[in-house]
């Protein structure tokens, strides 16, 4: 397999057309388009559909693009592969998830693990929910940690917890002393709701339509930690869960139950194409501990 012909038809499913794809790889068009076809020849497969030099992927191309993101991977973390049998040293353990779950789950559970393994190196990486699923398909981790489902299909996620979301208010709220509250109690107060890419905001909306209810959000943001900001200031509530909450904000901010009853499930998943690192176990181990604590 020519690699130079599988990072170009990479390139050309994620920039949209051969131009930008081959100016990205310093080719020209022609060259681009040679090694595209030399890919397509080599496995008597057609990749793209081609309409007045417009390329647009075949069920086959689809199909092709996650497990070409893998072999590219592999090619990839060679060097750092050598460097580490070298050295004769533990591989760092290599951690995906999102933003939502960084301050009141992975946190606590990385502080955990650094004081079990104090000699193992982590790398942690934090991507939108809506771009973990190209980060699973490029496969450059060894656990991966999300709500549930997975925003791709044919991985076995594990779950870890299921909570309840909550409103979230200042602690100084009128109503943060309430046992639960409805959405009539709401109406008079600023929503700051995630955007509606986000699982926690389709679950809520699902809820509440099943409900024969809905809430129009005052502002929409795509980042937990500026909603949080909005509501400590006072200006508004946002719907969400424990496990998105700093435990050293618990003294500003309350979480009160509400009605329609959502959950939301979190998990964890691996790469199914590497080999387990030796410190995996451990660190599932801590994410069900920090889970546990901030229940």
């Amino acid at each position: 397999m020519n690699l130079k012909s599988l990072q170009v038809f990479v390139s050309v499913l994620e920039e949209g057309t051969l131009v930008k794809a081959a100016a990205k790889m310093n080719l020209s068009q022609s060259a681009a388009s040679r090694l595209i076809q030399i890919l397509e020849d080599e496995y008597q497969t057609k990749l793209f559909f081609r309409d007045n030099k417009r390329l647009t992927a075949t069920r086959a191309g689809e199909m092709f693009y996650p497990e070409a993101l893998r072999i590219l991977s592999s090619v990839k973390a060679i060097p750092a592969l050598f460097e580490q049998i070298n050295s004769e040293s533990v591989a760092p353990l290599r951690i995906i998830c999102h933003p939502r779950l960084i301050n009141g789950f992975i946190l606590p559970a990385i502080i955990a693990f650094i004081k079990e393994a104090p000699g193992v190196k982590l790398k942690l990486e934090v991507h939108p929910r809506r771009y973990l699923g190209q980060r699973i398909l490029h496969d450059n981790y060894d656990i991966g940690v999300s709500n549930l489902p997975l925003p791709v299909e044919n991985f076995e996620a594990h779950a870890i917890s299921k909570s309840e979301i909550q409103v979230l208010l200042p602690k100084s709220h009128a109503l943060a002393a309430r046992q639960s509250l409805s959405v009539e109690d709401l109406r008079s107060m600023p929503y700051i709701a995630l955007d509606e890419t986000t699982l926690l905001r389709q679950l809520t909306d699902l809820e509440l339509a099943r409900s024969g209810m809905s809430i129009d959000p005052a502002h929409e943001v795509s980042s937990a930690s500026v909603a949080l900001g909005i509501v400590r200031s006072g200006l508004g509530y946002m719907l969400t869960d424990s496990l998105m909450l700093d435990p050293q904000l618990r003294e500003e901010v309350v979480l009160v139950p509400w009605t329609p009853v959502t959950h939301i499930q979190v998990g964890y998943f691996m790469n199914k194409f590497s080999k387990p690192h030796p410190y995996l176990d451990l660190f599932k181990q801590c994410l069900i501990e920090a889970s546990r604590g901030n229940a």
